[in-house]
């Protein structure tokens, strides 16, 4: 089955001592299958890929079927059907991640300290070799700098919403309170799985321009 994984620039996987990989190439291994610790990794998306990715090289990989969670599984046998350094592509998902993050600040009514969008915008002329690298990290500690700042107003909002659900817990029947909990959770889960899912078909799109696209 076809499955997605990263290599180092190298084309060494990160771990162990085996030989750089080379495309077309396929090995096998002996022995039991554990995940996490022994036999040939991957994930079933670039984005679940990506978070355990050890360097910029993205394959898309043949693999039998084998131990698995919902973001990886290993195989005994891999073969490696496409690569390439998309360091770049990456570059410019991190941006786009960064956006919509920032949209969404806006979308709720915070909008979000104008060294964040300033981060982007600098990160987006570095790749097109119209700002230093001088310039990026400069602007990165200024974004980091208003997230630190956004982060404390926010705890002061939290601590102050708080103090109000205390006060108003007492005059509110614990059912209510725990149907209005439990709806808010499951907003929370559909919001995440949703921005999920768009960075899932947003990298795909990305790599597939690149020209990984699985057979």
């Amino acid at each position: 089955m076809i499955a997605y994984h990263f290599l180092r620039a190298d084309m060494t996987t990160g771990s162990g001592d085996e030989p750089p990989w080379t495309v077309g190439e396929e090995r096998t291994i002996a022995g039991p299958l554990v995940l996490c610790e022994r036999g040939y990794h991957h994930s079933p998306s670039w984005l679940d890929a990506l978070q355990y990715a050890t360097g910029p090289v993205a394959c898309i990989v043949d693999v039998d079927d084998g131990p698995h969670d919902d973001t990886k599984g290993v195989s005994a046998r891999r073969r490696l059907v496409a690569a390439r350094d998309v360091t770049r592509e990456l570059h410019e998902f991190a941006c786009w991640c960064a956006e919509q993050a920032l949209l969404r600040e806006r979308e709720a009514g915070r909008e979000p300290d104008a060294r964040s969008w300033a981060a982007i915008a600098t990160k987006r002329r570095w790749l097109a070799g119209e700002a230093s690298e001088q310039e990026r990290d400069a602007a990165r500690a200024a974004a980091r700098a208003a997230a630190r700042a956004a982060a404390w107003d926010a705890a002061r909002a939290a601590a102050r919403a708080a103090a109000r659900d205390a006060a108003r817990a007492a005059a509110r029947a614990a059912a209510r309170a725990a149907a209005w909990d439990a709806a808010w959770d499951a907003a929370r889960a559909a919001a995440r799985a949703a921005a999920r899912d768009r960075r899932r078909e947003h990298l795909a799109e990305m790599l597939a321009a690149a020209g990984l696209v699985a057979p």
